[in-house]
């Protein structure tokens, strides 16, 4: 396959923009979900700190953002986007709907991990006198560490290919890059690249995922 010169630059720009969105959208989707994913657990019945309205209304939250498309999420929040941002296009736009999509995924993930836990660790804490803050720090967390490697790969895989959706929309990214000179100007050359990037990406990320996970496991 032979480009034309203005290409490789065009790429490694789009590249870039991909990574920072899933980098930066990624740091703050965690730290938006992981809490989320503990509260879940700590607050349904039979829970460390059971409360059954927070859960409820957390819950339901989560399944509304889940449940919507990210396409339609990022025009729907146009305006709260432009809020925070200033604007709605561009790749620092794009982060706002790529953290409200990703958080509560990442937050029902974190969920399923945490109650994978065995409910003899959370007695076993219990039985210690631990207090709710340190069964979740120093026995909940650890216990589940490696599914949550796991989860946070899953994530960050989905995040990836929801910020080749935003390309399409204007966000920037090997999205963009694939829509407007591939598909566009049907350059298949172009296409191919761009696909065989993403690959390559979410290969490369859910073996990194996998590698820490089994490091942990096998602690």
């Amino acid at each position: 396959m032979t480009f034309e010169p203005w290409f490789w630059p065009e790429f490694f720009q789009a590249l870039y923009e991909t990574l920072y969105m899933v980098s930066i959208g990624m740091i703050i989707s965690m730290i938006i979900g992981i809490p989320l994913g503990i509260i879940l657990v700590i607050t349904r019945e039979n829970g460390i700190l059971e409360n059954k309205i927070v859960f409820n209304i957390l819950n339901v939250v989560i399944n509304i953002f889940r449940s919507i498309p990210f396409i339609i999420l990022m025009v729907a929040i146009i305006p709260f986007t432009r809020l925070i941002i200033g604007t709605a296009l561009g790749t620092t736009a794009a982060i706002v709907p790529l953290v409200l999509y990703t958080a509560f995924y990442i937050g029902r993930l974190v969920e399923n991990s945490l109650l994978e836990v065995d409910q003899g660790t959370i007695e076993l804490a219990e039985s210690m006198g631990a207090t709710p803050w340190q069964t979740i720090w120093r026995f909940l967390l650890p216990e589940a560490l490696s599914s949550l490697v796991l989860a946070m790969t899953i994530a960050a895989i989905g995040l990836i290919g929801a910020t080749a959706m935003a390309g399409a929309v204007g966000a920037g990214g090997i999205g963009d890059l694939a829509i407007t000179y591939g598909y566009n100007q049907f350059k298949h050359e172009i296409m191919i690249v761009t696909v065989i990037t993403l690959i390559v990406l979410v290969q490369l990320v859910q073996t990194i995922g996998n590698v820490v996970a089994d490091k942990i496991r096998r602690r």
